[in-house]
């Protein structure tokens, strides 16, 4: 053929009742981003592609280039590193690390996690730095960001002291909890620990400033974030069910404030969503038309199985489109993608699916060839109706 058409076919599925939308969410913070790990749902998005300081939250970026150096070796969890005076001179949160000292990195680890250490952020990061630097550790981050998708970081040091240029998205952080949970299962834990005594150094300073881990909400990570420009912000996650969120906020006046937007925003993402199951992997959504094949068509059926998040109060009928460039052209492979179903709920942001084809197509015959051509022949030279002549 000498030319695509893109055809589109509704499809419906009916979950039960009829109902209103979901209350969105309206948060005082300044940026935020909303994701339902479990069926890649973004339930909210307020500036969340704003480049902003993050503050010590975009010490996650440091923790997941640490988990890939001893998931690849650099790196041994029991290996000792020194503590440089660059390191030791940071201020803010802290394990009080001077340069006497030789820490392990499973310690230095969970400094960073549950201490927020700008000082063991450092360490990490000049052991891993291609100059033995910590700006030099800080481009690697920013090059490594790119590579995941974050596309609104760029980093200056390794611990988001304030610094020129330091900035991250909310979108982005989401993006980096989302790998380090799904990345490092085995490291994730760590972020779930309240509490860490390093060598008995000022007990005071040895709890985790995350609000949520000890509600009983399901709440396991990740980091919160404190500077004066930032704002308090928290990179959450929290499980409930088959069901994993991911929040980050920014901009908040107080700590308090922190701990109760977070609370609220949990408890609305669990409460005011519910996971319904659509279509089995393998289940026939509609038919694409098919050229120079054995077959006038081919089924389109989803890969995984497939399920979407739903406001509560709107489990009616959600409507889609399978939308595909078309007549397919033979041959055709089982499980090569066709099209998309595109499904747009009220009150969510459009979600775009892979479909596949059922089954193989191959290219048809001679007649198959000639039966196309003489088809294309008479499109092409005998007149639609209305194109007719007058009074014919």
């Amino acid at each position: 053929m000498s030319r695509l058409f893109i055809f589109a076919v509704i499809v419906s599925f009916v979950f039960g009742t009829n109902g209103v939308l979901a209350q969105s969410f309206d948060t005082r913070a300044t940026a935020a981003y909303v994701f339902d790990q479990t069926t890649g749902t973004v339930l909210l998005a307020k500036n969340e592609d704003a480049p902003l300081p993050p503050a010590s939250m975009s010490k996650l970026m440091t923790i997941y280039m640490a988990f890939e150096a001893i998931a690849d070796g650099r790196l041994v969890v029991d290996a000792l590193l020194p503590v440089s005076a660059h390191a030791a001179s940071y201020g803010g949160s802290s394990m009080f690390l001077d340069t006497t000292d030789r820490v392990s990195v499973e310690d230095l680890l969970r400094g960073v996690i549950v201490l927020s250490g700008n000082d063991a952020s450092t360490v990490l990061a000049e052991a891993l730095s291609p100059d033995g630097t910590e700006p030099g550790f800080a481009r690697m981050m920013t090059e490594r960001a790119k590579q995941l998708g974050m596309q609104n970081s760029t980093f200056a040091n390794a611990n988001g002291w304030p610094a020129a240029g330091h900035r991250m998205s909310m979108e982005d952080l989401g993006i980096l909890a989302d790998r380090l949970i799904t990345d490092f299962p085995t490291f994730y834990p760590l972020f779930a620990e309240t509490e860490f005594a390093f060598d008995n150094r000022v007990p005071s300073n040895k709890r985790n400033r995350n609000p949520l881990l000890t509600l009983g909400i399901g709440a396991d990570g990740l980091k919160t974030g404190h500077t004066e420009a930032a704002g308090y912000g928290l990179v959450g996650s929290a499980k409930q069910g088959d069901r994993r969120i991911i929040f980050v906020i920014t901009g908040l006046e107080t700590q308090a404030v922190r701990a109760e937007e977070s609370e609220r925003l949990v408890n609305w993402a669990f409460r005011q969503f519910a996971r319904k199951d659509v279509a089995r992997a393998g289940t026939r959504i509609a038919e694409a038309d098919v050229w120079m094949g054995n077959s006038v068509s081919v089924g389109l059926t989803v890969k995984e199985d497939l399920s979407l998040l739903v406001p509560i109060l709107n489990q009616g009928e959600v409507a889609a489109q399978v939308v595909y460039d078309g007549p397919v052209e033979a041959p055709i492979t089982a499980g090569q993608q066709l099209a998309e179903l595109v499904i747009t709920l009220d009150g969510l942001p459009e979600k775009r699916l892979p479909l596949v084809a059922e089954n193989d197509v191959a290219r048809g015959g001679f007649k198959t060839r000639l039966r196309t051509a003489a088809q294309v022949l008479w499109t092409k030279f005998v007149p639609r109706p209305e194109q007719s002549p007058e009074g014919a």
